[in-house]
C-alpha cells in the first residue's frame, strides 16, 4: 500500500502564515485548529498537543526555529495528518538551544506507524537548512504546498 504523500497529508488548507500567537500555547493551538479544520483531529487534540508539553518539557522544538507539534495517537485522531504554521513572531517555547520558534508543524497519527511514516518524510524534507529557511520564511500557502510537492517529485526520481 502506497503511503500517503505529504501534500496529501498537508492540504492548502492547513497551512497559514503569519500567524499572531502571544505564546507556545497559543502557537500550539494555532496548529491545532488547522488540524481540526481539516478533519485529521477533533478539537480534544489540541489539548493533548498541548498537555504533552506540559508533561514533557519542549521537546516538540527539533531544530532551531522548529517545532513539531503532536501527541499520542487517540480516539481525538480522525486520520493522518499535517499542518503548518508560519508565525509572524517567533515565541518561546522555553527549549535550551532551539527557540524561539517560527514554525509550528502539526502531526497527527492514527497510529504509531503513520506517526514515524509522516515524521521521516517530514524530516527528509527538512533536512535541508537552505529549504527549511525557504519555507519557514513562505508567506504563501501556495508556493508552500508547491516546494513541498517539488520535493516529493524529485525525491521519487
Amino acid at each position: 500500500m502506497q503511503e500517503p504523500s505529504l501534500s496529501h497529508l498537508l492540504p492548502v488548507e492547513a497551512i497559514a502564515t503569519g500567524t499572531e500567537a502571544e505564546d507556545w500555547r497559543a502557537a500550539i493551538r494555532a496548529a491545532g485548529e488547522l488540524l481540526v479544520t481539516t478533519g485529521a483531529t477533533t478539537a480534544a487534540y489540541i489539548d493533548e498537543m498541548q498537555t504533552a508539553v506540559d508533561q514533557y518539557g519542549p521537546y516538540i522544538v527539533i531544530a532551531p526555529g522548529l517545532a513539531l507539534a503532536h501527541s499520542r495517537p487517540s480516539p481525538a485522531v480522525l486520520r493522518t495528518g499535517l499542518s503548518w504554521v508560519g508565525l509572524k513572531t517567533p515565541v518561546e517555547f522555553g527549549h535550551s538551544t532551539n527557540d524561539p520558534v517560527r514554525l509550528v508543524i502539526g502531526l497527527a497519527a492514527v497510529d504509531h506507524d503513520g506517526h514515524s511514516s509522516a515524521l521521516s518524510r517530514l524530516a527528509r524534507l527538512l533536512a535541508d537548512p537552505d529549504r527549511l529557511e525557504r519555507l519557514s520564511g513562505a508567506t504563501d500557502a501556495e508556493l508552500i504546498h508547491g516546494t513541498i510537492s517539488e520535493y516529493e517529485s524529485s525525491e521519487e526520481t
